[in-house]
């Protein structure tokens, strides 16, 4: 037994449901320019974003979610298609949830091309590193040589984050959740390529950005259902632990804007992902694939150090 997840339908439900939901997915939006944090500098950020993906959209019909809360309410459901349908909907906010993300980040300067970074994500802790392979290597107050307006940066980053994975705390998704106890957990490695042209010496008063992006992610979930009935009249055996990984790719642009100490940074990323075959209860299976836009809106502090200044 196999479903296929298509792409959005019922894009209405699927956006306001995301507008309730807590934060708890890896930060997918990139905010950073081709220039990487100066030796010696430090920068504080906070970035506001919200990942709109369209496999879960596509599950978020209103038979679907009344389904969900008949089978919440009962004391025994019998195995139906609609129950391959619930794991199937589960498992599309788990892998790409639609839901607003935000996350306050540190970066600091390791070396003249070289900075790493920690942010934390409201559920999800991550650890990045960028390294810059083009364009001079000063601060705006110590440009570098070649430094102007319209200069060309690049660099290349690292992102993993790790999280304990789970559904929103929304009545739909609870509703699922109370019948097939769901867990779950998921490791990301996103890869980005960064271009982008500062304004101002040493992107002083900001930049625009630009570049392609691969992610890689590993899930590994289970059910663990205590009143879902097969045609043999048993409880349907739990689903152990299974992993899978997938891979995603895509592009973004981003607008920095400010000057010297402070800026202000809009953003939107787009990604596709084939996330693949997962098997359900009771021998079913599901593939999911599907676009994933993630706009947002940063802000980002300066804080030059004595080591930055010389």
């Amino acid at each position: 037994m196999k479903t296929r997840l298509l792409l959005p339908s019922r894009l209405l439900f699927g956006a306001l449901a995301g507008l309730l939901a807590a934060s708890c997915s890896a930060p997918r939006a990139i905010v950073a320019t081709g220039k990487v944090t100066p030796q010696g500098e430090f920068r504080v950020a906070y970035n506001q974003g919200f990942n709109i993906a369209s496999a879960p959209l596509s599950k978020a019909t209103s038979t679907l979610k009344d389904a969900a809360s008949q089978a919440a309410s009962q004391s025994r459901v019998d195995y139906t298609d609609a129950t391959t349908q619930l794991q199937a909907a589960a498992l599309a906010y788990i892998l790409d949830p639609v839901q607003p993300t935000a996350d306050i980040s540190i970066r600091y300067g390791i070396v003249p091309r070289l900075d790493a970074g920690y942010k934390y994500a409201f559920g999800s802790h991550v650890f990045d590193a960028q390294y810059q392979f083009l364009g001079p290597v000063g601060s705006v107050e110590n440009p570098g040589r070649g430094a102007a307006s319209g200069t060309t940066y690049a660099s290349i980053g690292l992102q993993f984050a790790t999280q304990r994975a789970k559904l929103p705390s929304l009545p739909f998704l609870s509703d699922i959740n109370s019948l097939l106890n769901l867990r779950a957990s998921r490791n990301d490695l996103l890869i980005p390529v960064i271009f982008s042209q500062s304004f101002g010496p040493e992107e002083e008063i900001g930049a625009i950005s630009y570049g392609v992006v691969y992610a890689h992610s590993w899930v590994s979930y289970g059910f663990a259902p205590s009143k879902i009935y097969g045609s043999n009249n048993q409880i349907v055996s739990a689903l152990p632990t299974t992993s899978r990984n997938f891979s995603s790719f895509g592009g973004f642009v981003n607008l920095k804007l400010g000057y010297r100490y402070f800026y202000v940074i809009p953003a939107v990323s787009l990604f596709y992902q084939n996330y693949g075959d997962y098997a359900l209860l009771n021998g079913a299976s599901t593939s999911l694939s599907g676009l994933t836009v993630v706009p947002s809106l940063g802000f980002q502090l300066r804080i030059p150090t004595a080591a930055s200044r010389r």
